[in-house]
């Protein structure tokens, strides 16, 4: 915490300076959609301008930005005595060093960055790193969490977990160093970042990818199991296979790979899934920060890599390995973005990228058994002004036919969002031949309207989004929750009277209503759950139920997760000193009845941290959660972060983990 205090002025007052991470975020989300379609922004205005301001939604704004000091006292109050559909007594929001958990529950570190993940793993030892034992250690910023029962138990799994990216200066000790840089004119504070090595290079992708482990329940205790037979790492050089219809397209092929169907390492591993049939599912979100070079404007597939943000140049990864250098080996950017599934009962089977899903900034891929039986996979593409999709199968799952089942993700249909001012929507299908995807317009076949599927979207029509993250269907009700995490972009001239979101900077929720449970129609309805942000500033027009206490309002939703009840979940990314006043979580919202839109807060990540990858067992007795990055707030390094949590020992850096969430004396969450 010491650290974290010297980030302020003499006068007591906080200094806000970007992080690194900061400054890669602001960049990558400045948004790369140049086409004409309409914003979700603009969509919003039509239907609720339509509707009347106070006799819609978004009434619930309006109300909560003027209710009185009383009626807030009797929220809190009748908030604090369990009322509603969540059952625990609230947090308290607010910034420090470490994790906080609501009364009555344990919250323990199960997996950091550096544990062991097999009986023979080395110790960590963050002074002395080296690729080949990062590869036998758990990864960094841990996000994804899914839980993968053995013999049906809630209390012995395999759990499966995704590693998005590295914090170098949080994880070499120094390697980065605060000092002085210019800036329009002017010296300011900086981490002065060390120089790149292939060592370093290597450990940065050793400790990418994902984790699958055997974990068991003692005494009412999470443990990995180190001898399990099943543990595995997933990592930037792990070999897969590529399938579905771009597999052996030309713009597939590399030097190292003619065949266009085999590529080595997944990476940016975002969110993730689990399936019905048992498989894990990773998804390749900001891929394009790993390459660099150059590519001409005159070269034809130049407007495909803008599109795509590529070359990104945040990571030296091209300096030491050719094929992340896009003017030595272009096409090695084609076969990175797309859905990863890999067999978690088998450490030697070889996780398999799907094309069928198209290939963009996936932020999760969580799917759903349809009434038909045809699997249906939701996506966002987490970019500021880019949409959202769901992949619908050709084939039916079968439960008694794991392999065949393990083929599905292969061949379907991939769709993509257009919402409709009047409260419908229509997914509208991406495929070759229909509509405007055709050789006319650049899309020779099915495979380049999958590997170029942003393009390919924005000729159809598709609603340009507020940063579409986590999408995710709850099975009890037929309806789908997507998570926009924030768009600060939004121009004045996108903004009415009916919807004073101007510059989105804290981010909405939709709900999508999926006609009679078909998660597989092509039509839908769609409304607004919750706009996010302080509901007592009228400015920010947030729409959380009056009911909300000072505690349970949030901004920028990233991941959610329904339990075995339907209840929805959310988890943040983005709460800060600053925009907030309060870090991360997790937050309890409720959905139907007279309590909709109201919210707890459940849990809270130290200073710096992301919140990430909630996810229960089947009996919700346990709830995991991921701490992403923590302490990395003002000038992190490892020698001054925000925070030592989990470890809080001198010479450790932070450590991101997963987190096991339990009630005391047992029983189900909330």
């Amino acid at each position: 915490m010491d650290q974290f205090a010297k980030r302020h002025n003499a006068g007591g007052e906080a200094e806000y300076r970007p992080t690194p991470q900061d400054l890669i975020e602001a960049k990558e989300d400045f948004g790369r959609n140049c086409s004409t379609n309409p914003t979700m922004g603009d969509i919003v205005n039509r239907r609720f301008s339509r509707r009347g301001f106070l006799g819609g939604s978004l009434a619930v704004a309006a109300i909560g930005a003027t209710v009185s000091p009383l009626a807030l006292i009797a929220a809190d109050q009748a908030r604090a005595e369990g009322a509603g559909a969540f059952d625990f007594e609230e947090i308290e929001a607010g910034i420090d060093e470490t994790h906080h958990v609501a009364r009555g529950y344990d919250a323990d570190i199960l997996l950091r960055w550096g544990d062991k993940i097999f009986a023979d793993s080395p110790d960590f030892d963050p002074a002395h790193q080296s690729a080949e034992s990062q590869a036998r250690l758990f990864g960094y910023n841990n996000d994804y969490v899914g839980y993968i029962p053995l013999d049906g138990s809630a209390e012995h799994g395999l759990l499966v977990v995704n590693h998005e990216y590295t914090n170098a200066e949080l994880m070499f000790p120094g390697w980065a160093r605060i000092g002085k840089m210019a800036k329009d004119g002017k010296e300011e504070d900086a981490v002065i970042k060390g120089e790149y090595t292939g060592e370093l290079v290597d450990i940065e992708m050793a400790a990418h990818g994902g984790t699958v482990i055997e974990i068991r329940k003692v005494d009412g205790k999470w443990q990995p199991v180190l001898d399990g037979g099943m543990n595995r790492r997933i990592t930037a050089m792990t070999e897969m296979s590529i399938a579905g219809p771009a597999a052996g397209h030309d713009w597939m092929k590399t030097a190292a790979d003619p065949t266009g169907t085999r590529v080595i390492g997944t990476i940016n591993n975002c969110a993730g899934g689990v399936t019905a049939w048992g498989t894990y599912l990773m998804a390749e979100e900001n891929v394009n920060n790993y390459f660099s070079g150059e590519i001409k404007e005159d070269d034809p597939a130049f407007k495909a890599m803008k599109r795509y943000g590529i070359p990104g140049g945040e990571y030296a990864w091209g300096r030491f390995h050719d094929r992340f250098d896009i003017s030595k080996e272009p096409n090695e950017a084609n076969r990175f973005g797309w859905v990863v599934e890999v067999d978690p009962f088998d450490p030697a089977s070889i996780p398999v990228k799907h094309t069928a899903l198209g290939r963009f900034k996936h932020e999760g891929c969580e799917s759903i058994v349809n009434k038909d039986g045809r699997v249906v996979v939701y996506c966002g593409d987490d970019e500021r002004f880019d949409y959202v999709y769901k992949f619908v199968s050709a084939g039916a799952y079968d439960p008694d036919d794991r392999a065949a089942n393990m083929k599905l993700l292969d061949e379907g249909t991939l769709h993509v969002a257009r919402f409709d001012e009047d409260g419908t929507m229509e997914w509208l299908p991406l495929v070759h031949g229909q509509g405007p995807l055709t050789a006319e317009n650049g899309f020779a076949s099915q495979a380049e309207v999958l590997i170029h599927a942003r393009l390919a979207a924005d000729l159809l029509g598709a609603t340009k989004m507020d940063r579409p993250e986590d999408v995710q269907p709850n099975p009890r009700t037929g309806k789908v929750y997507c998570m926009l995490t924030n768009n600060s972009k939004r121009k004045d001239e996108q903004v009415n009277a009916a919807n004073p979101r101007r510059k989105n900077r804290f981010g909405h929720i939709i709900e999508i209503t999926e006609t009679d449970m078909d998660f597989a129609s092509t039509k839908s309805t769609w409304d607004v759950l919750l706009k996010c942000g302080d509901p007592s500033i009228a400015d920010v027009g947030a729409s959380f139920s009056t009911a909300t206490t000072k505690n349970g309002w949030f901004g920028m939703p990233d991941n959610c997760a329904i339990d075995a009840e339907g209840r929805l979940w959310v988890a943040t990314d983005g709460n800060n000193e600053k925009d907030t006043g309060r870090t991360d979580g997790i937050w309890a919202v409720e959905t139907e009845g007279e309590g909709r839109g109201t919210s707890k807060l459940f849990f809270r990540v130290p200073v710096g941290a992301e919140m990430c990858g909630p996810c229960f067992t089947p009996d919700d007795a346990t709830f995991f959660v991921a701490v992403q990055h923590p302490g990395d707030a003002g000038l992190p390094t490892v020698e001054t972060p925000a925070t030592r949590w989990p470890d809080f020992q001198d010479g450790m850096p932070p450590r991101p983990a997963v987190v096991a969430i339990t009630r005391q004396g047992g029983g189900r969450i909330a």
